[in-house]
């Protein structure tokens, strides 16, 4: 066992004065140590029942014969965070979850980890830590909220947000804004549509690295504690077939992942965390890679924010393997691919049928032919950028409109507030990437004003910053090179045509060969006085068109 140089002979005495300092018995220091790494916290909705999980991990982990050890990990919440200064500090984050959780396991020597996230950069910050450490790990979160219940419909964290531009349009009294904010997010648990931290979550399944349910059994639920403790007994096994993450996570693996992820109609996150987690295992999951599959993989579910139907729906339809079930009908996955069951995914998803062919679609009747992501390149994105075309209104796959132009999203949120923003206009706000941002803003809140003012069937907006997978609508992301590296979207001006055509996988900007390279040449990104932690990610950075890892 790798703490075996920590504890074994008698050169080691003073750290195993320091385990019985932790009141750990002889036996169980002879035991594999297994690190619990736990986002609990009181910040976070997603976060507050993550004690129950970690407490049933250790369960797990101790009568499968292990020592647990619980250690934390940080994470924000990107509903509280969005819309001011903190946004800056989302994405940011997932690179300190994964340089501290390295630091922790590696300084104390553990044989294994459980990993205990549940929200957005929490799942991929940890993911890349398994992949960069490579001792057996395994996922179990703390699972998706139940959807809120609203004049006898669902709801969730995209109806709320949605539900601000109304009442900013007068479609929307004050009285009703307030029920919908005391009942849109009734328990804990990681809201409850198909947005990043439930895309994520799903994932988790789909690479293989989390058993049967992790993405989708709720939050609230017994069920969930019973995955929790399975999850602590099946680490140990890990350990003793020595299976490791990198033994999971696999070129075909993520190949999976990204057929689950466009079948599913994740989150556009998810194309800034698989290729990032891809990058720890040595493995090049780029923009081309995602576009060649979601061209052959039907998109098969709607939730919200595409739909109306949620996560507790996934779940009783059968969950991800259930959808994975669907896709092997056509072969679109290697089932020979190892999991943390310690079996194969064609082992772990045989029997698993579709239960609700209205919540999950059979192979036979998809939503689409294609999946819910789609890639789309061209002279304003020569690197690429990313829209949830699942959640696109179909008069606007292909739209062609004036820009609108905006330097960052408060000023863009200000223009659509006092009613500036018109019909046919394609909004732009730049300078809000990786780098930019820094810390590749998401524009949930400009989004959901555009859809709550009635204009999501007739206005696009596009940005080098990213959305929240509660976002719908023409919105297009990550447009890499950014503005702040010197990318096209940084000469845009104000009233320069701009076509989207997203079954075409373009974003143009019509303006002539000659004049933009013009722009080009004059054109001097301008540079944002920096501090702190922000400083340092900003000058490390990559592109979000290769996952926005740092160099």
């Amino acid at each position: 066992m790798k703490s075996d140089s920590l504890k074994l002979g008698p050169q080691n005495a003073p750290h195993r004065a320091l385990y019985h300092a932790l009141g750990l018995t002889e036996e169980e220091i002879r035991r594999p140590l297994v690190g619990v790494v736990s986002s609990y916290n009181e910040i976070v909705p997603g976060h507050m029942n993550l004690d129950k999980i970690v407490d049933a991990v250790k369960l797990g982990v101790a009568m499968a014969g292990g020592t647990p050890i619980v250690f934390p990990a940080i994470a924000v919440c990107d509903g509280i965070a969005m819309g001011h200064q903190g946004m800056k500090y989302s994405l940011v984050t997932r690179e300190l979850i994964a340089d501290s959780t390295e630091a922790m396991a590696l300084a104390h020597g553990f044989d294994a980890l459980v990993m205990v996230p549940n929200c957005d950069k929490n799942v991929p910050g940890l993911l890349m830590a398994a992949a960069r450490l490579n001792i057996p790990s395994i996922f179990v979160s703390g699972g998706p909220m139940l959807a809120g219940r609203i004049d006898g419909g669902r709801a969730s964290f995209s109806t709320i947000s949605e539900a601000v531009g109304q009442f900013n349009a007068g479609r929307m009294s004050e009285e009703k804004l307030r029920e919908y904010e005391c009942k849109t997010c009734p328990t804990c648990g990681s809201c409850s549509g198909m947005y990043t931290a439930n895309s994520m979550n799903c994932l988790t399944e789909a690479l293989g690295m989390g058993l049967r349910g992790n993405g989708t059994i709720p939050a609230v639920y017994s069920a969930r504690i019973e995955l929790a403790k399975r999850a602590g007994m099946a680490v140990m096994e890990l350990v003793k077939r020595d299976i490791r993450p990198r033994d999971i996570m696999t070129e075909a693996a993520f190949r999976n992942a990204l057929t689950v992820d466009m079948a599913l109609g994740c989150s556009t996150n998810s194309m800034l965390h698989l290729p990032a987690i891809a990058h720890e295992c040595g493995i090049e999951i780029n923009l081309d890679i995602a576009n060649a599959i979601n061209e052959k993989t039907p998109n098969l579910c709607h939730l919200a924010p595409a739909g109306q139907t949620y996560m507790e729906q996934l779940d009783e339809a059968g969950g991800v393997y259930a959808v994975m079930h669907e896709l092997s009908k056509k072969d679109l996955l290697d089932l020979s691919c190892l999991t943390a069951t310690g079996k194969t995914v064609g082992e772990n998803i045989a029997g698993c049928e579709n239960r609700n062919t209205e919540i999950i679609r059979p192979m036979e009747n998809p939503y689409s032919e294609t999946g819910g992501i789609a890639v789309l390149r061209g002279s304003l994105a020569p690197e690429g950028s990313v829209v949830k075309r699942s959640a696109v209104a179909a008069e606007m796959l292909v739209h062609e409109g004036p820009a609108r132009v905006f330097e960052c999203e408060e000023d863009a949120q200000a223009a659509i507030n006092a009613g500036q923003i018109c019909p046919g206009d394609v909004v732009v706000i730049r300078f809000e990437g990786p780098r930019g941002g820094p810390g590749m803003r998401e524009m949930l809140n400009p989004t959901s004003a555009i859809m709550g003012m009635g204009l999501g069937d007739s206005v696009a907006l596009i940005t080098d910053g990213r959305f929240s997978g509660a976002t719908r609508g023409a919105c297009v992301g990550h447009v890499s090179p950014e503005a702040a590296s010197g990318g096209p979207i940084g000469v845009v001006r104000e009233g320069d045509m701009i076509r989207i055509d997203i079954p075409g996988n373009k974003l143009e900007l019509l303006v002539g060969e000659e004049e933009l390279t013009e722009r080009m040449r004059n054109f001097v990104p301008e540079k944002k006085e920096l501090t702190g932690y922000l400083k340092r990610y900003a000058a490390l950075v990559s592109s979000g068109a290769s996952g926005a890892v740092l160099n």
